[in-house]
């Protein structure tokens, strides 16, 4: 059995909390910029597709995926349920990867990680190690969902609320109260969080001017000296600044 991945990033430039968040500055270039960078180092992927709507409003986010030579996916801005299944239609994808734009700060061995622990299941389903599962432990915004095309086929042709049509993880689980949203239609699942970085407490992901301020901070701080730092590092910054 095929078992291809295709790791979608959804972006677009009218975000509701922060605007335009997708091209703010993070050491130089773009925050969509650096995440692409970063996620191009998974060993797992097969594909990697920056999903965007059809506005022209987010021209300037086609011009970010080609400079990282990444495909480009454009559909609908709302109904990001559509936008995913149409992406992954076209790039043949088995396994769909999804990861928003706004998580500048993505692991891409725990990218890796997650997809393995995917291809291991015997029955269709979601994994995910984006935020905290079931107490994995992972900080917010170092991992990545994975999805089983059959399920996500499954939610496009069924699901009619809009709400969960804009809000893919809604589907599937619920990060917010920690619980999967039909447990009878399919299983969710994770991995642990290795122990010196279970840090559930850590918002790594880009929703507000603060959130970017602090990210910010951290690009700023280790692109000049190590363009590949990762988790580890960014927790004992973290740790030697803010928890004195």
């Amino acid at each position: 059995m095929s078992n291809k991945v295709v790791l979608i990033i959804q972006a677009r430039m009218s975000s509701s909390r922060l605007p335009g968040k997708s091209m703010l500055d993070l050491a130089g270039e773009p925050l969509i910029y650096r995440l692409l960078e970063r996620v191009k180092r998974c060993k797992q992927v097969d594909d990697i597709v920056l999903a965007i709507p059809e506005n022209t409003d987010d021209d300037i986010l086609l011009e970010e995926a080609k400079r990282t030579n990444v495909e480009v996916f454009r559909g609908s801005e709302n109904d990001l349920v559509d936008r995913y299944y149409r992406a992954a239609k076209e790039y043949n994808a088995d396994i769909v990867g999804r990861i928003p734009a706004d998580n500048p700060l993505s692991e891409p061995a725990e990218i890796d990680k997650i997809i393995l622990h995917h291809k291991s299941l015997k029955s269709a389903g979601f994994s995910s190690n984006l935020a905290e599962v079931f107490n994995n432990g992972y900080p917010d915004g170092i991992g990545a969902e994975m999805i089983d095309f059959s399920l996500l086929e499954k939610v496009w042709k069924t699901e009619k609320d809009s709400f969960k049509r804009e809000h893919v993880h809604l589907n599937f689980y619920n990060y917010d109260k920690g619980v999967e949203s039909d447990i009878n239609k399919f299983k969710v699942t994770t991995i642990k969080c290795p122990e010196e970085y279970q840090r559930p407490d850590l918002i790594l992901d880009v929703n507000t001017e603060e959130e970017y301020k602090f990210i910010k901070e951290i690009y700023e701080y280790f692109y000049p000296i190590n363009p590949s730092f990762g988790i580890i590092d960014i927790i004992k910054w973290y740790d030697s600044i803010y928890t004195k």
